[in-house]
């Protein structure tokens, strides 16, 4: 299935391009309306940007610390540093190793969540924050044939952004 996702401004216009696509034969339950009255982006499944950065903190979260300890060590190793005399050789490696694991979760948690926000999020954070800004959308599933009939009806009513989608294939 693809999808078509049209902007437009102002509540009459959203129903006045929905009767249009009933008018067509496009069958209603592929047709949703999003904004205020109708279905909100979480009702209509568009990604949350925070939830996607916790996502993808947590996944480089893990990996990152071990990477961190084994650096941290082998720095440590490596320029004999001396964090904490009482510690020994062995333990200011260990320190060291600590820090570098410290080191590695907080870059997951930044880096992870400036990558979630700017690049996992996709076109949603632009969508809800038009939504927010008082626009609606209005959204149409179907088939490639489906969808050119309805970018046709829906470009009559010069929408502020107009967008089609494939469905990713999962395997």
């Amino acid at each position: 299935m693809n999808y078509l996702v049209a902007v437009l401004s102002n509540r009459f216009q959203v129903e006045a391009a929905y009767t249009a696509l009933e008018k067509e034969n496009l069958p209603k339950e592929q047709i949703s309306i999003l904004g205020q009255g109708y279905q909100s982006a979480d009702d209509f499944g568009l990604i949350q940007p925070n939830k996607q950065a916790a996502k993808q903190s947590k996944r480089f979260f893990y990996w990152v610390i071990a990477f961190g300890f084994v650096a941290g060590y082998a720095f440590n190793l490596l320029t004999g540093i001396e964090i904490f005399s009482w510690a020994g050789s062995i333990g200011n490696h260990i320190i060291g190793g600590i820090l570098g694991a410290v080191s590695g979760a907080l870059g997951a948690i930044l880096l992870g969540g400036a990558v979630g926000w700017t690049v996992d999020s996709g076109d949603a954070l632009p969508y809800r924050n038009r939504l927010n800004a008082g626009k609606y959308l209005i959204a149409f599933k179907g088939n490639d044939a489906q969808i050119r009939e309805a970018t046709r009806v829906l470009r009559q009513f010069e929408p502020e952004n107009i967008q089609s989608y494939k469905e990713p294939v999962s395997v």
